[in-house]
């Protein structure tokens, strides 16, 4: 009797950047998932961490979103086949996504910022926000409230220990 062909596992996500200051310099309405058009050298580049999506933003143009201003570094064994480390990279959305996104980004103070770049199943993903930006005593309350929960957290497992 022929043994059962077993499905390969799937993988899990693989973070390659993240925008670890997004949740400290904005409030975070949506996020969706969108693909990513790149070249091959930006792939290698990629699966080797070589990514900084900290100053990036999302654009939308005539023909779709663009992630702007994100740097992939280059893959060094490219040599004349390599990108521009801060070229634009188009995003793949499906067509109500992008028109929600773009018509919502140009309400007051909203904007599309992406929090991570990963690799799911090996292909390349953008995980984007709409976000609204915080002030100054918006950080404040939330360093209150993080630390308050730390508190009685702590507290909480002394308690406990008794």
């Amino acid at each position: 009797m022929p043994k059962p062909v077993k499905k390969p596992e799937r993988k899990g996500e693989q973070i390659v950047a993240q925008n670890r200051a997004a949740s400290y310099n904005y409030h975070i309405l949506e996020r969706l998932e969108a693909g990513m058009v790149l070249h091959g050298t930006e792939v290698k580049a990629l699966r080797e961490g070589k990514a900084n999506i900290r100053d990036a933003y999302v654009d939308f143009k005539s023909d779709g979103a663009w992630l702007v201003n994100a740097h992939i570094a280059q893959y060094l064994p490219g040599g004349p086949w390599n990108h521009e480390p801060l070229g634009d990279r188009k995003l793949l959305l499906h067509k109500q996504e992008l028109y929600k996104l773009a018509g919502r980004s140009q309400a007051k103070g909203l904007t599309v910022i992406p929090l991570r770049i990963y690799f799911r199943d090996g292909i390349a993903k953008c995980e984007i926000a709409l976000v609204k930006g915080k002030k100054e005593y918006d950080r404040r309350a939330d360093a209150r409230e993080k630390e308050a929960r730390r508190e009685a957290e702590e507290a909480m497992y002394h308690s406990r220990r008794r």
